[in-house]
């Protein structure tokens, strides 16, 4: 394993750090990625077409000077060969000074600047022993030997190699031919040429097209930015402005120049929110007036449902005296009277919160008696269902900033809704706290719901089964109410259901005001826990026996109340 030093993990920081920036900025800029793709594919493409153009041009040029080397060596050869053949040397003192003139005059001939060597032929014998000659002998070891032998079976042939020349390398070739000495036999005539000249003028071309693809690399660049620029420019201010629409600022429109595919783009835009506007505010006026007229007509309705309700109690209290089918009607009406106050009670109590009038009057309380409370109010109604109240409370205080009365509502219809649809089983409260929150659970084992209907389930006067009867006489506007009592304390209440294997709600609230909720204290989808040793209480009780509630020395074992 290899550790990185201090600098090490510094400099992989930096480069980490600078990839997730431009890693943002590809994600969140169009123009950027535009840009970078427009650039990329760009050099790309200006480095495959510099390649190929600069093969094409080394190509050429050396094409073309080895050509004339090649023609030029011929010439040269052959004016040697006839040097040769023309000499008088007989002894091997003439010979060897003849090979030593003939390569010095052939090495300050030709086009430019070469090196001559005359050596034997490979297999060549002579009974004169006059050695090589050479302008420069310290380069007769490039001559390599596959030339040697290439050029030993006769013809012109060449080879590159690379020539040290001072401390860089030059490129050169080298040309061999045989040629024919005096005495002596077969000798190889060989010419080193040096092509530093093409490879100078190479390097001028392709720094000069590298130069001119950089520049127009950065011109595309430009080009692209400025087009790009454009063309984001009104999407931006499209985006900016449906923000501000999307806060409320519904006066917010966009500026309309010229008359191109932009310009209508904003006029389309412009119309479209002043539609939606004329729309949104027509919506507001119409939930104004019924928000009005729901609250007037709540109102109104008290003075004549309570002079119904007093001659309702004064018929009620004599019903003794009316044979059996008038004294039914008596009872029916007194219970839908009930019903009724109950529901003009939620109709005023749902027109506040539309209003915005709705006030929570919070304090410091243990929620643990909030829940005590709202299980008691729920006895009567467990009992006659044949349903358990199962409560399992946490071993300490658990204060939060809540207004009970609220809270106790809340409760008192997630309790009431369980209990109708458990079909007699158990319904189970859990209450759970973390620094930040405090949730209470109510889970019941009854018809349960789908995933739809749960997400319904806290709409207004909503029902899962229409045909279903209110064995209890709710209103249908518990659940929205308890919503928005939750939705007032800066808390969530969900829902969750399966067919067949009931229901849970959880209510979960902050412990102190102005505290943001991220998680809850207890999972609103049940993990079916193992059934623990109930304590039960009768639900026939009074509610004011002090055996029918829990013993809060013991708060945190699980109480099973029926």
């Amino acid at each position: 394993m290899v550790r990185l030093s201090g600098t090490g993990r510094l400099v992989r920081a930096r480069v980490g750090r600078r990839v997730r920036r431009w890693g943002h900025a590809w994600r969140s800029s169009l123009q950027f990625r535009v840009i970078t793709s427009t650039l990329a594919i760009g050099l790309v493409a200006f480095i495959a077409i510099g390649a190929y153009v600069g093969a094409r041009m080394e190509e050429g040029l050396t094409a073309g000077r080895v050509e004339q080397l090649l023609e030029e060596s011929a010439r040269s050869t052959q004016q040697a060969q006839d040097t040769f053949d023309s000499s008088t040397a007989d002894t091997a003192v003439e010979v060897r000074k003849l090979l030593s003139d003939v390569a010095t005059a052939q090495s300050q001939g030709g086009s430019g600047e070469r090196e001559v060597f005359l050596l034997r032929a490979p297999g060549a014998t002579s009974s004169v022993s006059v050695g090589y000659a050479a302008s420069d002998g310290s380069l007769v070891d490039l001559v390599g030997e596959d030339l040697r032998e290439a050029a030993a079976e006769g013809g012109q042939f060449w080879q590159p190699v690379a020539w040290q020349v001072g401390d860089r390398e030059e490129p050169a070739v080298i040309v061999g031919q045989n040629v024919t000495v005096p005495v002596v036999g077969t000798y190889q005539l060989f010419f080193l040429y040096s092509l530093q000249a093409e490879q100078d003028r190479l390097d001028f071309l392709l720094r000069t097209l590298a130069f001119a693809a950089a520049a127009l690399v950065l011109l595309l660049g430009g080009m692209t930015w400025m087009v790009t620029r454009q063309a984001v420019r009104p999407v931006r201010r499209a985006a900016h402005v449906a923000e501000r629409l999307a806060d409320g600022h519904l006066e917010e429109r966009m500026a309309v120049h010229g008359e191109d595919e932009m310009a209508t783009l904003a006029s389309s835009f412009n119309e479209m929110a002043a539609s939606l506007q004329d729309q949104i505010r027509r919506m507001e006026e119409l939930s104004a007036l019924q928000r009005r007229f729901v609250s007037d007509v709540s109102h109104e309705l008290r003075t004549p449902l309570t002079t119904i309700r007093m001659a309702g109690e004064v018929i009620h209290a004599s019903r003794d005296d009316f044979d059996p089918a008038v004294k039914r009607s008596a009872e029916l009406l007194a219970t839908q009277l009930d019903r009724f106050e109950d529901l003009l009670a939620d109709l005023l109590e749902i027109s506040r919160f539309d209003a915005g009038a709705a006030v929570l009057d919070a304090e410091s309380r243990d929620v643990r008696d909030v829940v005590l409370a709202a299980v008691e109010h729920t006895f009567a109604l467990a009992g006659r269902r044949g349903s358990w109240l199962h409560v399992e409370l946490p071993e300490g205080p658990t204060v939060a900033d809540v207004d009970p009365r609220r809270v106790e509502r809340v409760l008192r219809n997630l309790l009431v809704n369980g209990v109708e649809h458990a079909e007699g089983s158990a319904v189970e409260v859990t209450v759970g706290a973390d620094r930040y929150a405090v949730a209470v659970t109510v889970r019941d084992h009854g018809v349960g719901m789908t995933e739809q209907e749960a997400s319904h389930v806290f709409d207004r006067f909503w029902r899962a089964d229409p045909a279903r009867a209110r064995t209890t006489g709710g209103t249908g506007l518990g659940l929205a109410i308890s919503l928005e009592d939750a939705h007032l304390h800066g808390g969530w209440l969900e829902a969750w259901g399966r067919p067949g294997r009931g229901a849970c709600f959880r209510l979960t609230l902050p412990r102190r005001a102005g505290i943001r909720l991220t998680d809850s204290p207890l999972p609103l989808v049940p993990d079916e826990p193992a059934a623990a040793e109930p304590v039960t209480v009768a639900a026939g009780r009074p509610a004011t026996d002090p055996a029918a509630l829990p013993d809060l020395s013991d708060a945190h074992a699980p109480q099973e109340v029926r």
